[in-house]
């Protein structure tokens, strides 16, 4: 028996992948018999096989789509259902109407009049909870709180058991923190006794590698450009704590109950931070920014590596009590 389509719109990285697992385990419950295809980078499709529910897999496939700019058609034609959790639209909604779905889940865009009577976009909510409320204003039971990854059965370094995992890089220059902030908060790290190691793309492994100088550290101390996705997160996985910027690894640390020290700068916790717990530790400034800017954000230029290292050594204490 030939089953239908659920075509699942989220064409982005890794951060935004992990925000939707809550929103993707409501339509695996809510779409049980169809085959539910993701489209979003081919890149990110070794996590989809630790995104579970009781109907086992969320997602079934992932056909590589790079933005909103790519080939419209390489999504199912005429699904049953098309849900768009990329963002408000019309580009989005549009590349999702032309694929002619019998329903549209989607927020509600006047350009795009298929969208007319559905939800109303929130700036200011979270991201997490964004999509949870799309899906349950369309009449689909959601639980924000569903963040979990499976944690990866993949072997890791001894040494990186217990680890301190500093990455410190980011997608753009808003969102990164100086390098010799880093080396100042690794320095302290080993000073404690705890084991760092540098975690990042291959693009990032210069930055690593002058963060590992300044601090002392080893060159084998930098894994960026040496892991694969699923390798980094069997890292995270694994970590005694992780320190980074606002960016996708620190959703992992969210996904895989890692404690975690994160730097906001031009955007707020309220809106991409992990969930409250006292393992997570967000730190902000409090001044909003453009994302995208080339250069650090002011607001995250005004975090001090004291108020780091006091954040890491509280979440140390709290692990040895």
């Amino acid at each position: 028996m030939v089953r239908p389509d659920l075509t699942i719109l989220r064409a982005l990285g890794l951060g935004d992948l992990l925000t939707a697992v809550p929103a993707l385990r409501a339509l695996a419950r809510a779409f049980p018999r169809h085959r539910r295809v993701l489209a979003a980078p081919a890149e990110l499709a070794p996590l989809l096989s630790l995104i579970e529910c009781e109907q086992g897999l969320c997602v079934d496939e992932l056909i590589d789509l790079r933005g909103l700019d790519d080939d419209p058609g390489k999504l199912p034609r005429a699904p049953e259902a098309a849900v768009n959790l990329h963002g408000r639209g019309p580009e989005s909604h549009r590349l999702l109407v032309a694929s002619a779905p019998q329903c549209l889940i989607a927020f509600a865009n006047p350009e795009v009049p298929e969208s007319g009577d559905m939800p109303a976009w929130d700036e200011d909510e979270h991201e997490v909870d964004r999509w949870c409320r799309m899906l349950r204003e369309s009449g689909i039971e959601t639980d924000p709180d569903e963040l979990w990854i499976t944690r990866p059965g993949l072997a890791v370094p001894p040494r990186a058991r217990g680890a301190t995992l500093i990455h410190p890089g980011a997608a753009s220059a808003a969102r990164r923190w100086p390098a010799d902030r880093w080396a100042t908060v690794a320095r302290a790290e080993v000073e404690e006794g705890h084991e760092v190691l540098l975690t990042g793309s291959g693009e990032e492994r210069d930055l690593c590698e002058s963060v590992a100088h300044a601090a002392g550290l080893s060159s084998d101390s930098v894994l960026a450009g040496r892991t694969d996705l699923p390798e980094l997160a069997a890292l995270v996985a694994s970590a005694g704590v992780l320190a980074c910027g606002d960016t996708g690894v620190a959703h992992l640390a969210s996904a895989l109950g890692t404690a975690s020290v994160i730097l906001f700068g031009p955007t707020s916790p309220r809106r991409w931070g992990p969930p409250p717990h006292t393992i997570h530790r967000p730190i902000w400034a409090g001044h909003e920014g453009d994302p995208h800017a080339d250069t650090p954000d002011q607001g995250l230029l005004e975090i001090d590596p004291r108020t780091v290292i006091g954040e890491l050594a509280t979440l140390h204490a709290g692990a040895v009590a």
